[in-house]
């Protein structure tokens, strides 16, 4: 697979980072070397592999696992009674991420 210096701006504005045009050169071979590997990976038959490793016990053998029951859910206004800042409903968080669309 071919990237170019744009698929590799593209995945960086994705990921919110800002790359230097030295930056773009380093990483573009990188990252079309993973992408060529997990194309190598994809053709793979893998329908006859066991998994090797997953989770298979109930809950009843698990202790730390709680039954799923359903409850009385919290009302909006109880939800945020205790939070520094709410409207409507709901919490009122800080701007995290300030970006130009």
């Amino acid at each position: 697979m071919a990237l170019t210096e744009k698929d590799v701006r593209y995945v960086a504005a994705l990921a919110h980072l800002e790359l230097t045009a030295e930056e773009v050169r380093k990483f573009l071979p990188q990252l079309d070397s993973i992408l060529d590997y997990v194309q190598k990976m994809n053709e793979l038959d893998t329908s006859h592999v066991e998994p090797m490793a997953q989770v298979v016990t109930s809950a009843s053998e698990n202790p730390a696992l709680r039954p799923d029951v359903s409850r009385k859910a919290l009302t909006p206004e109880q939800a945020t009674a205790n939070a520094p800042e709410s409207a409507a409903g709901y919490f009122k968080v800080p701007r995290v991420i300030d970006r130009e669309r």
